[in-house]
């Protein structure tokens, strides 16, 4: 029997896309064989006619166009779209979930003390401002105060656009009270961010604590200070997109449309590495429990290393963090339990040693408890269920 044909539209520059492709690769390695023809450069996003050329039983694209729409459609092509910016009616969709993106953020200034907190992002741009609503939300819903820059983008950025930009956050950024916690609908704006602080000589991270998107290495490591960013699941959403043309082919029918995959967490680096805690003790203490939660620490350890006492240590995370110093030693190791359930495969054995459990039993008791899923239940659900989510209200 034939292999289906299936051609990939992935510009290989970015390394989202490299990561698409690996999770596409992973499911065709362990469900079926295509013979695959990888378009790097996205030439079929506008020279469209050279696909009635050959006989595809599938296209994967992250570059769709209406035109690629228009001409899979004419000929039967089943299409899976993986592009986050438009909606082609009756064309299957993977994206990330972009409510959830801006949760995340909203919760990592939170878990850090913030009290005032902003976002920046393009309000022409419908994953923006999804990105947004979820940040707003979330912060709103912590207590926290949240202040919006948003402009419209103008479809490319420029040398021109981008020092206008930077002139503008500045003036925003000037007007916020410190210390202020800023996350950016994606990576470039995260880096003109740092750069209208530096133009308005605020200091990051001690006065303003940067948040990106989309976590791009190249973009985040060569900003001074390195940028933290909220990890999508590249690699999730091409095994699922993989998944979903392998459903069409297979004569069944796709379960949902508008499928979104739920981010990795947030890669912590420079600009987000610090605490907005007035107590140095305190901050230490959560400091460190961040560090070594998942290497069996003991609240007693913690005070040690804060030299403060265990009864002023108890009241005083009551006081700034909401919880014991036990409860926010369990929430750092239970965030690591479900960030390795979802990107790895390891055994909950492994999962246990590296954070921190003698006793693969109590890790599943304590996680259950805490999410109301079994380990081996969140990993299915994330993997399988949970990352598929309807767009809109």
């Amino acid at each position: 029997m034939k292999r289906p044909d299936v051609l990939m539209i992935f510009r290989t520059r970015f390394e989202e896309c490299m990561a698409m492709l690996k999770g596409i690769a992973h499911f065709e390695r362990s469900h079926v064989f295509w013979s695959g023809y990888h378009d790097d450069q996205a030439v079929a996003e506008t020279e469209v006619h050279w696909i009635r050329k050959r006989e595809w039983h599938g296209v994967i694209s992250r570059h769709t166009t209406q035109e690629l729409v228009d001409v899979c459609r004419e000929m039967g092509i089943p299409l899976i779209d993986m592009n986050d910016v438009d909606v082609f009616p009756g064309v299957p969709k993977i994206r990330p979930d972009n409510r959830r993106i801006g949760q995340i953020g909203a919760e990592h200034f939170r878990d850090r003390g913030y009290r005032n907190v902003g976002f920046a992002g393009f309000s022409n741009l419908g994953w923006s401002r999804e990105r947004r609503d979820g940040f707003a939300e979330s912060a709103l819903a912590a207590g926290q105060d949240c202040s919006l820059f948003e402009v419209d983008f103008p479809g490319s950025s420029t040398p021109f656009w981008d020092d206008e930009q930077i002139e503008e956050i500045a003036v925003w950024l000037r007007a916020l009270s410190k210390p202020f916690a800023v996350m950016a609908c994606n990576d470039m704006r995260a880096q003109q961010i740092i750069s209208a602080a530096r133009a308005a000589e605020i200091l990051v991270p001690e006065q303003l604590a940067v948040l990106g998107a989309n976590n791009d290495i190249v973009r985040c490591e060569m900003t001074i200070p390195a940028i933290s960013s909220v990890a999508p699941n590249a690699f999730q959403s091409g095994f699922r997109a993989a998944g979903m043309l392998n459903e069409i082919l297979s004569g069944r029918d796709v379960v949902s449309m508008d499928q979104r995959v739920e981010p990795l967490g947030v890669v912590v680096r420079h600009s987000t590495d610090t605490l907005a805690i007035d107590d140095e003790k305190i901050a230490a203490a959560v400091n460190f429990i961040r560090k070594s939660a998942c290497t069996g620490v003991t609240a007693d350890q913690v005070a040690d290393s804060a030299h403060i006492s265990r009864s002023l240590l108890e009241k005083k995370f009551r006081h700034y963090i909401g919880r014991s110093p036990q409860a926010e030693i369990r929430r750092v190791q239970v965030d690591r339990i479900g960030q390795l359930l979802v990107a790895t495969d390891f055994p909950l054995k492994k999962i246990a040693e590296m954070t921190g459990f003698e006793y693969t039993e109590y890790m599943c008791v304590l996680f259950k408890r805490t999410t109301g899923y079994t380990p081996g239940a969140y990993r299915d659900t994330m993997k399988d269920k949970a990352n598929v989510r309807s767009s809109g209200p």
